[in-house]
């Protein structure tokens, strides 16, 4: 059986390689997902200005509208022929799975043409050295920056891992 000191030293080991740092971002924060009265370019100054990782979630909250995912072209002419994705269940999470460009427009006919669509970059991955403050996962002001609140992930083959070990 192993000594308590090494389970700790073990835990630790797994969680530091194993612990996914991913952050849920508000779109358009307290105001959500509506057709822009003026500003038909809000939502892509909003995307703009966040960095998006692989594996961040954009979190949509709107009333009688949906969201989509399309392709450049279908972007382009406000146009959806075949979204990649569609919800319209008022509280939608999306998750950014892949680096490159992510197309969202509203599906309610002229929300689009006036302004209710959003390009989303997602960064490369990188592996440069981890922050103190990378591990921290509460939602207190100074862990908020535009909406986005950093989340602990942890896959379950960590947690099979974790109890083999310490069981088995």
């Amino acid at each position: 059986m192993a000594s308590p000191f090494s389970m700790v030293f073990l835990f630790s080991v797994l969680i530091h390689f194993y612990i996914a740092i991913c952050a849920e971002y508000e779109v358009n924060g307290d105001n959500g997902w509506i057709a822009p009265k003026h500003d038909n370019q809000i939502y892509n100054h909003w995307a703009s200005s966040n960095r998006f990782k692989v594996n961040d979630t954009i979190h949509f909250k709107y009333k009688k509208d949906s969201v989509l995912v399309v392709t450049k072209e279908e972007y382009d002419k406000c146009q959806p022929a075949h979204p990649q994705f569609f919800s319209n269940n008022g509280d939608t999470v999306y998750k950014l799975d892949r680096p490159g460009l992510f197309y969202f427009i509203s599906g309610v006919t002229g929300h689009c043409q006036k302004g209710q669509k959003m390009i989303i970059k997602v960064l490369e991955p990188a592996t440069p050295p981890r922050s103190q403050n990378m591990n921290r996962t509460t939602n207190t002001p100074e862990n908020k920056k535009n909406g986005a609140v950093e989340v602990a992930a942890v896959t379950s083959s960590t947690l099979m891992l974790l109890l083999i070990s310490a069981f088995g």
